[in-house]
């Protein structure tokens, strides 16, 4: 008989980049319809970045690289840690990838054997427990909520791991949450990695540059567990190059090395244009992160503020990234023209259909009364998106 495999028939679809196909066929019929859904800034990749791009076809950059990319780019990665985070890596520490989920993808399948479980904190990004069963790996999800800032506390790590438990995965500033690890939590947690020296750390930090507090605090800063810890990265949110395919890896060389194998076999090295263009990205002119940046942070009072005036929903202040997380429980059981709203994904399709505002069902973010809302989009789109939403939950009863 004919069939897909187990391993791919476990997994389950993207939820976001389906709320996006369901909203894009209701633009193409011609509705009005605003995208809070997809996780990707509105902002267009910056001149001097499209700029090298240019030079690099130009100058013929275009045959194989290295697979874990240019010497040259990953030199401005090491600088770059050096430079922001005060990390000392070497060139052969570092693999790109094609994008940071790419990374996170090697990572795992380099080290997880089957069986082995994988701590994930909740909410998580979708992808996080999909990867880890690719890997033939068993998820372990660590439950949080809004009470708690969506932040898993040390007592909660401590009693998730098992002698079967092989990495935890962080993701600091998060997504779905926007909350943010701050470097008492996070050495909170350091300490209960010191009693289990067998344990790795996953730290995906791709939200680096989009963080509210002082300044990013990296996992990897504590020398406690510097040795064992994996940090993925790239350009996608904090350049504005999501369709560029650029992230990649810090690592203790003994992982870089087994990613750099197993990328060999199965895509080789990332795009050269791509490549070249992240080079000018951390070495170029920063000036355009931080008006990015403050964008961001001024979207993200204007969204907490008009959704604290919704009533029903619940709202905490994101720290970083550029995603709200309301809890939407208050109205499951509610109804409206014959549809009951029994958990955050029939309320999504309602806002999506009523409001004509697409955003996503926080039960495959692991948290099943949130619903994900970006405010990567105009400040001009998010009053509209949120009048709408308001007007439209006042409708049910």
């Amino acid at each position: 008989m004919l069939e897909i495999s187990k391993r791919l028939a476990s997994l389950s679809p993207s939820a976001t980049f389906a709320m996006a196909q369901k909203s894009n066929e209701l633009k193409a019929q011609g509705v009005d319809v605003i995208s809070l859904s997809v996780g990707e800034p509105d902002f267009n990749t910056p001149i001097h970045i499209k700029e090298a791009a240019k030079k690099a076809i130009d100058d013929n950059f275009t045959f194989y690289s290295p697979v874990a990319g240019y010497l040259d780019l990953r030199k401005a990665i090491v600088e770059k840690l050096k430079r922001e985070n005060g990390l000392t890596y070497t060139p052969t520490q570092i693999v790109c990838s094609n994008g940071a989920k790419q990374a996170l993808c090697n990572v795992l399948m380099s080290v997880v054997n089957k069986g082995d479980e994988v701590i994930i904190p909740a909410p998580f990004w979708v992808s996080y427990p999909e990867m880890v069963k690719i890997a033939d790996g068993k998820p372990v999800i660590v439950y949080s909520d809004i009470e708690s800032d969506f932040k898993i506390t040390p007592t909660q790590l401590e009693n998730a791991i098992t002698p079967k438990t092989k990495v935890l995965m962080l993701c600091s500033p998060s997504n779905p949450t926007g909350s943010v690890y701050t470097r008492e939590e996070l050495k909170g947690l350091v300490d209960v990695l010191v009693k289990h020296p067998d344990i790795l750390v996953l730290s995906d930090e791709i939200y680096e540059h989009i963080n509210y507090l002082d300044k990013h605090v990296s996992i990897a800063e504590f020398s406690e567990v510097f040795d064992r810890t994996v940090i993925v990265n790239g350009v996608s949110k904090g350049y504005a190059m999501t369709g560029w395919r650029l992230g990649w890896i810090a690592a203790p060389k003994w992982i870089a090395d087994a990613c750099n194998t197993l990328q060999g076999q199965y895509t080789s090295n990332p795009s050269t244009i791509a490549q070249k263009a992240a080079e000018a990205a951390y070495k170029g002119d920063q000036h355009c992160v931080a008006e990015m940046h403050e964008a961001f942070e001024r979207r993200k009072n204007l969204v907490v503020k008009m959704i604290r005036e919704i009533p029903g929903l619940k709202v905490n202040e994101p720290k970083g990234a550029f995603y709200v997380f309301p809890d939407c429980s208050s109205f499951f059981g509610k109804s409206f023209n014959g549809t009951t709203i029994n958990n955050p994904e029939d309320l999504a399709l309602f806002l999506l259909a009523e409001a004509h505002v697409a955003c996503v069902g926080g039960t495959s973010f692991g948290a099943s009364n949130c619903i994900r809302m970006s405010y990567a989009t105009s400040d001009e789109n998010l009053v509209k998106a949120f009048t709408r939403i308001k007007e439209a939950l006042a409708k049910l009863s």
